[in-house]
Parts: C-alpha cells; structure tokens; sequence
C-alpha cells in the first residue's frame, strides 16, 4: 500500500503554461545544463534577464507545482535583414535577443526545451502551441526556426544532410527535434550550414524550419503602441543671460519648447544648469549659498516644466538642476514626458569643482527611461567621461543617450564631446549633447560658457562619414533637430563592418552595477 501511495503522488502533476520570470532562473539553468551538457550548459542569468526585459511576451514556460520544468524563447525580427543563410548568434544577438524589433514580421524560435524526466508528457507540444497562440495574436505572418538534427552523427557517413532530411521525412529515421518538429506542422526550407559550429552532433548543420499563420493580415497593426523605428530630437544650445525672475526663464524655456513642438520633435534636450541665472537675482556670501539658492527654484521649474511637456506635447530634458535631499546637494537631470510623467537621473560624478565650490554629492542610480522614442539613458556632462556608464546602460539595449552639459572652456568642452563620440561607436548608439553659451559676469564660478551642440552616431557606412549627424554654430545660441533612423542601429549590430556589441568578449570580461539596482 506504501508503494501505491508514493506512485499516485508522483503522478499528481499541476501544470500551467505561463510567462517566465526573473526568478525561474535557477530552474532554468538546471534544465538547460541536463538538456546542454555537451554545448556549454545553461545561459548566464545575464542573458536571461536580458531576454525577460527584451521581449517578456515571448519567454514562456510550463511549471510543475511551483517548478519550471521546460520552457520556450522567442525574437520577433525583420526576416529580411537576415534572409535564409544566418547562424544562431546573428538572429538571436549571441542570445541576448539585441535583434528584437517589435515592429518585425517573423516570430523567430530561440530555443524549446523539457526537463528529460518530463519528455513523456508532449510538454513541447504545449510550448509549440503557445508559440502559436503568440504569433497570431501579434499577427505575425510566421514562425521560424533553426533545428538542430542531433542524430545525424549517426548517419554522416553514410548521407548528406539532405539525404537525412528525406529519410526523417519518410519516417525511416527518427530524429528527436527534427521529427517533433515535422509533427507540430513545420516544414523545412533548407538546410543551413554553419548555424551552430559547436554542435558536434549535427555536425554544424541545421534545418530551418517554418510555420505559416494562415491568420496573418499583412498591413495590419502589430502591436498597440509599437516602438517607434525613428525618433527627432532637439537640442537646445542656451544663451546664458541676465534675467529677473524664474519666469522669465520660463518664458525662455517655453520659446524653446514651443518651436522644437513646431518641428513634431520628439524630446526636447536642454544643458546642464540652465537656470544658472537665477543665483544673479540676489548677491551670496559665496559659492555654495547661491547654489542653494538656486536648488530653491528647482521644484517649481520642473512643475512648469511637465506642465509644458503636457500641453505641447514633446518629451523634455530639464537639463539639470541642484537639489537639496536630506541636507546634501545633488545635480539632478528631469526628464518630463508627455504624458505627465517625471523621472530623474542623478549626476554620479561631480566634478572636483562642483565637489569643492558646491559640496555636491553623487547619485547613485542609474536609469534607463523607456521612452515612446525608444529607450533613452541621460548622462550629465562629467557622467559620459567614464565608459562604464554607457557600456551599462547599452547592456540594457539604451538606442540614445542624452548628454546636458555645462563647460567653460574649449578644453573642457572638448573633453565632453571626444567621449559623447566614443560612447556612440563603442556602444552603437546615437548621443546628443546640448551645452549653453555666452556668460553670467554677475555670477560667481559660473561665468563664462563655451558649447557646440550636436548629435553624434556610430561610424559605419550607414551613418555621415565623420560620424556627426549635425551640429551647431559654436557659441551661438540656436537649436539643433536631427531625425535619428533607430533600425540602422539593427542593422549595424548584425551587419556593419565591425560589430562592437555582438563581438564583445562576454566569456572574458563584463561591467557589473555594483549598487543597489531594481532587477
């Protein structure tokens, strides 16, 4: 009777087909090293959270009383930039899934797999049928697939790989991936060489294979609110100038604000400390009291601010401004959506003079804004000096990167713009850097201003020969607008001349946040 009970629990599965989340991981890695021991075992928790953040509709699994005991990934792509000969790591970003454009046609299988104490149960014909289930509701006209064809060590010697193929077909040779797969409604296209080199097994090769959704309405909307394949930002290169009040600023800001609105930008950029002219209202005892001084307008800038994002309907880059939290200063840049929402991004390396003069603190979070222009880091001024920041913020797929700064000299300035442009090859994104000009003699240590706006790209064929998209008069004051085409970004990853992001050492080297950061 014992051994009746046990073998009734055994068998007593709860099984429910969901969405993966952060914390199935461990479950995951202990799958996927059963299932992978001969190709390396699991992927890192890195990839995986870079896959969940990536697309998170298309990373689904089938849990077993609480446990994760198989799972199916996806990419949605633009088929055609890719065509039928591809390897493994170009299509899917070596696995971190870079390649996803929401806007694409394909639903591209990354991986399946089941726990082997669970192949008995048609686990994968559940994740097949969910694939499914996805691919039509996104109205995407197909599923592909590279398939592995692991028994073909078997039978190298005796058939091409084609000659397999037929076999399997005709039944007269099972193939445990190949077989399912034709079983679930695939049909094969060809045979790809080269598509996964380390697999022994089969020996290099791979089926690619396709699902056709017959539901598929070509023109239709894919997706509700699909991120945007260009984006128009406007960069505003800022007279310094004596005011009277904070709303004569305002009035400035808003004149700004207005025209780039005009344009349909996207985001307007305004520098770093834009507002400096308010510390000449009063006369200060010294450099930190007029800093303080400032940081008491801080609130109500940033409520008109949103307040004008709103109602001219662009995104808007508060430059920065100082802030007083729990009795330390910081820099703080705003960035305030059209929607009414505001989030910051805290400068996290003063500069020796902001540390001296002002006593001001670094924050200590960085942010990637997930903006309906796609998504955007800020770095302020000093922040785009250290590499580090960018590498991190690309790491979590950052398209653009929006640089206010403050400089007073050339050789200053220089320094922001040399990094702004190595940011944007080492990390295949756009940057934009906004800078003000002319001077404020009534205004102690913020007195004279050197800038040259403008907006810097990768350097590829793709992109303007010197790699500047456009950029400013020096020392005048004007705006910059430059339209940024984000699907050249795609393509440079998978197909430029040298491919920085793909092409990372990751097994030898990476940059970890070492801060508290949210998962």
């Amino acid at each position: 009777m014992k051994d009746d009970k046990v073998k009734e629990e055994s068998l007593d599965h709860h099984l429910i087909l969901r969405h993966l989340l952060l914390a199935d991981y461990n479950d995951i890695k202990a799958v996927m090293d059963k299932v992978y021991h001969n190709l390396g075992g699991a992927w890192t928790k890195r990839k995986f959270r870079a896959q969940l953040k990536t697309f998170p509709e298309g990373q689904i699994c089938i849990e077993d009383n609480g446990k994760v005991v198989a799972a199916a990934f996806s990419v949605i792509i633009d088929y055609h930039k890719f065509g039928d000969q591809h390897t493994y790591d170009e299509v899917t970003g070596d696995a971190y899934l870079t390649t996803h454009d929401p806007n694409g046609d394909v639903l591209y299988g990354v991986d399946v797999f089941v726990d082997p104490d669970y192949r008995d149960m048609r686990l994968g014909r559940r994740l097949y049928e969910g694939r499914k289930e996805l691919c039509r509701n996104l109205n995407l006209r197909a599923i592909v697939a590279g398939g592995r064809i692991p028994n073909y060590q078997s039978y190298a010697k005796s058939m091409t790989p084609e000659e397999y193929l037929e076999a399997v077909s005709r039944k007269e040779v099972y193939d445990p991936i190949l077989t399912f797969q034709l079983s679930n409604d695939f049909m094969v296209k060809k045979i790809i060489t080269g598509y996964l080199p380390e697999d022994k097994e089969s020996k290099g090769y791979a089926t690619l294979l396709q699902w056709d959704n017959l539901n598929y309405e070509p023109g239709a909307k894919q997706l509700i609110g699909a991120a945007k394949t260009t984006a128009r930002v406007g960069c505003v290169q800022w007279q310094m100038r004596q005011m009277r009040s904070a709303e004569e600023v305002l009035q400035q800001v808003e004149y700004f604000i207005d025209a780039l609105s005009d344009y349909k930008c996207d985001v307007a950029l305004f520098p770093e400390f834009f507002n400096a002219p308010l510390m000449g209202l009063e006369r200060h005892a010294n450099s930190i009291d007029a800093i303080k001084y400032l940081a008491g307008f801080t609130d109500k800038m940033v409520e008109e601010i949103s307040r004008l994002a709103v109602s001219y309907n662009i995104n808007v880059v508060a430059g920065s401004m100082p802030v007083i939290e729990d009795g330390e200063l910081y820099n703080v840049a705003y960035m305030c959506r059209r929607d009414g929402g505001v989030e910051a991004q805290y400068k996290l390396h003063p500069t020796p003079h902001e540390k001296k003069e002002w006593t001001m603190q670094g924050g200590d979070e960085l942010t990637v804004f997930n903006t309906d222009f796609g998504k955007v880091g800020i770095l302020i001024c000093y922040d785009v000096e250290f590499p580090e920041l960018a590498r991190l913020l690309s790491d979590q797929e950052v398209e653009i990167l929006l640089v206010p700064f403050w400089t007073d000299t050339k050789n200053g300035y220089l320094r922001v713009r040399r990094c702004a442009q190595a940011r944007a090859i080492e990390n295949e994104c756009y940057v934009a850097i906004a800078g003000s000009v002319g001077n404020l003699p009534q205004v102690d240590s913020v007195d004279i201003q050197y800038a040259q706006s403008a907006v810097f790209s990768p350097s590829d064929f793709a992109f303007p020969h010197d790699a500047i998209m456009a950029e400013t008069t020096p020392n005048t004051e004007m705006t910059l607008i430059v339209d940024l085409d984000l699907n050249k970004l795609q393509e440079l990853q998978n197909e430029g001349s040298v491919r920085n992001y793909l092409d990372r050492r990751r097994d030898l080297y990476r940059i970890q946040w070492q801060g508290e950061q949210e998962e």
